[in-house]
């Protein structure tokens, strides 16, 4: 059998595209096993799809990534394979693959997709989903090695986002909005070091600030740690602080969305 394929995009699934792609995969290689990451990034949001990777993939079996979230489709942006000790990577070359290559340990290597033959016969100007990145993965899965794709690139060099904001200045955590999910969790930037030297920690609680307003809110372990309808601080399933309600959205009652700014600092009044 063929290696495992994660496949990731914002293509929805209202029209054909997924199904294109899939299909390409198919008849390339036809024993592989294509796992559906997602398809709900949000159209061109590079920043969403970069962190729902990182977050998802250090539990994906080894094998190769396709994912393609491409504003930036057409352009002279390069499309890419980035290689890691268990995984390929492969899409463009527009940030969206360094946070995930960076979780499961970095990127070793790292090549520019230009040879044809790996891809469809006729590429189309919009849509290196189907012709560029799909087939060329799916021949990564029947064990294409990955020198053949294209040159070799520094991965240094290689397009990457700006690291989440993430600080402490006296007794205040300050960072910004990664996702917020389709129940209306709101993740932050925010992780365990922070936490720490905040001494903020689960059963205590937490006065989180936007430009919007400030809400004190218990630090709890699960969401049922407060009544229905009430907002809970928690470490969420990757240890980044996220801000949910119980029953509800705590995007809706804190007009947070990804990117804005937040703060957090200890509300229960011990030292």
């Amino acid at each position: 059998m063929d290696a495992h394929i994660s496949f990731l995009t914002d293509y929805g699934t209202a029209d054909g595209f997924v199904a294109a792609c899939r299909g390409v995969i198919a008849r390339i290689a036809p024993g592989a096993r294509v796992l559906d990451i997602t398809h709900e990034v949000p159209a061109g949001d590079i920043r969403r799809g970069a962190a729902l990777l990182a977050q998802t993939l250090p539990y994906l079996p080894p094998g190769v990534t396709v994912a393609v979230v491409d504003p930036g489709v057409g352009t002279p942006r390069r499309g890419v394979l980035v290689r890691t000790a268990e995984h390929l990577l492969v899409g463009p070359d527009n940030g969206l693959l360094m946070w995930a290559a960076d979780a499961v340990g970095g990127a070793l290597s790292a090549h520019e997709l230009t040879t044809s033959e790996l891809m469809l016969p006729r590429v189309s100007a919009t849509f290196h989903g189907r012709d560029v990145f799909a087939p060329v993965a799916a021949h990564l899965a029947t064990g294409t090695s990955a020198h053949r794709v294209g040159p070799r690139l520094d991965p240094g060099g290689l397009v990457r986002l700006p690291d989440p904001v993430a600080y402490v200045v006296d007794d205040t955590a300050h960072g910004e909005v990664l996702t917020v999910d389709r129940f209306g969790n709101v993740q932050t930037s925010l992780g365990a070091a922070e936490l720490a030297a905040i001494g903020a920690a689960p059963g205590g609680s937490v006065t989180v600030r936007t430009v919007d307003g400030e809400w004190a809110v218990a630090f709890g372990r699960t969401f049922a740690d407060v009544p229905l309808g009430e907002p809970v601080a928690v470490l969420d399933s990757a240890d980044r602080l996220a801000v949910a309600v119980n029953g509800g959205s705590a995007a809706a009652l804190t007009r947070l969305a990804p990117e804005g700014q937040v703060s957090v600092s200890r509300a229960d009044g011990t030292a």
